[in-house]
């Protein structure tokens, strides 16, 4: 761990860190080209990840409109019943999720309720990275669950997953296997073919770094990243899409992401966010707008999806590092919690709509709720129901698969 501590160190130091290269050395060239061209079986199912940055209220997501209790927790922000989107007879989606009701009507969304883990943390940093690692709250982790993923069965190029965004989650890195960060396609095919990055290369083409790990290191990374770049931009360059997108950031994430799925790439794991979802002041507004644009974006990806004739192949886990405090503040928002909703999207779900009763109100902790899924168990599901790898090799030791896959 210290060596690979050191080149992550030494990576993020060097003036390299940044640079693609359009020339490489043969050996590495070859190298990589026999790494891009994946067998038909490997992108039979894919894993895209929706990060809700901030902690998300739950309960005014997935709302518990028939409990008194919400009302009088909430006397300024609940939702009025009558505006609520029925699920169940007992919790409704918040009226932006409209979107997200009609996947959940036609059997692909599944709402998992009261989901954490022992010991909640509230800091935004440290309960992120216990999501993202699948650690326990006592332990701290420097590899992503699906990062130990990659090392396990994605040994090879670092395009097999792709965070869109400007910098790698935690989530995505292994020990030994990394995703690749990026916004777009053609601007990292742009970056990599930058004058000074080729100078760059041919030296080293010329006087190979045998003799220093850390710069072998790099230069390996770089020449991946290069081939990735190229790989990934001959992909974009087939892709056709017909459907609108809402004009937004995220949006145009989880575009990128249909374009790429549709047209073939190798990747099995995306990984995107949405950040702004830390509500402490005015919450209805500001959540209202932040709902809109995930159920938006969302519902114009799976649409994306169905025209290319792969949402079959696509599973959608959204989550957020915590829920809000079931009572509201005195500045009509709401504080850090601990257990909330996720949703999971898909063709493939074997137990769609409310997956668990709604939030046990009645018996709280300190005021938060209490879990009653452990996330460990969620991403045990998708490892080994949906990944194909033993849950336990990422997690560390044996959590119970769900059902809704």
């Amino acid at each position: 761990m210290k060596t690979y501590t050191n080149r992550r160190r030494f990576l993020k130091n060097s003036a390299l860190a940044t640079a693609g290269a359009s020339l490489i050395p043969g050996f590495l060239k070859a190298f990589e080209r026999q790494q891009l061209s994946p067998a038909p079986h490997e992108r039979e199912k894919i894993l895209v990840v929706v990060q809700l940055s901030g902690g998300n209220d739950g309960l005014n997501t997935v709302i518990p409109y028939r409990n008194d209790i919400y009302y009088r927790s909430r006397p300024n922000i609940a939702l009025p019943k009558e505006k609520v989107l029925n699920l169940n007879g007992e919790q409704g989606l918040h009226p932006s999720l409209l979107p997200l009701k009609r996947l959940y009507d036609q059997g692909w969304l599944s709402i998992l309720n009261e989901v954490g883990y022992p010991n909640p943390d509230r800091s935004h940093f440290r309960s992120m990275d216990i999501w993202q690692t699948g650690s326990s709250a006592s332990e701290y982790w420097n590899t992503g669950w699906l990062g130990r993923y990659l090392d396990a069965c994605c040994q090879g190029h670092p395009h097999q997953a792709i965070d869109v965004d400007d910098t790698l989650s935690l989530a995505l890195k292994g020990k030994q296997v990394k995703g690749l960060a990026m916004h777009d396609p053609k601007k990292l095919s742009r970056m990599v073919q930058q004058e000074h990055i080729q100078t760059l290369t041919t030296h080293y083409k010329e006087k190979p770094p045998h003799d220093n790990t850390n710069l072998h290191y790099l230069y390996k990374t770089l020449s991946e990243t290069v081939s990735s770049a190229e790989y990934l931009q001959e992909k974009v360059k087939k892709a056709k899409s017909s459907q609108d997108y809402p004009q937004s950031a995220f949006a145009k994430n989880l575009q990128t992401i249909a374009q790429l799925i549709n047209a073939g790439a190798s990747t099995k794991v995306y990984y995107t966010s949405l950040s702004g979802f830390d509500t402490h002041v005015n919450q209805d507004i500001r959540q209202k707008r932040m709902l809109e644009s995930y159920a938006s974006g969302i519902e114009a990806f799976v649409k994306d999806l169905q025209q290319g004739g792969t949402f079959e192949e696509v599973l959608i886990l959204t989550f957020s590092e915590f829920g809000r405090r079931v009572e509201e503040n005195a500045s009509k928002g709401t504080d850090h919690g601990t257990a909330n909703n996720l949703f999971v999207i898909g063709k493939s779900l074997k137990q769609a709509g409310v997956y668990n009763p709604a939030p046990n109100l009645t018996q709280l902790d300190h005021g938060d709720l209490i879990y009653s899924i452990d996330f460990r168990e969620v991403y045990a599901s998708i490892l080994e129901k949906w990944l194909d790898l033993p849950g336990k090799q990422v997690l560390g030791r044996a959590f119970q698969p769900l059902n809704f896959l």
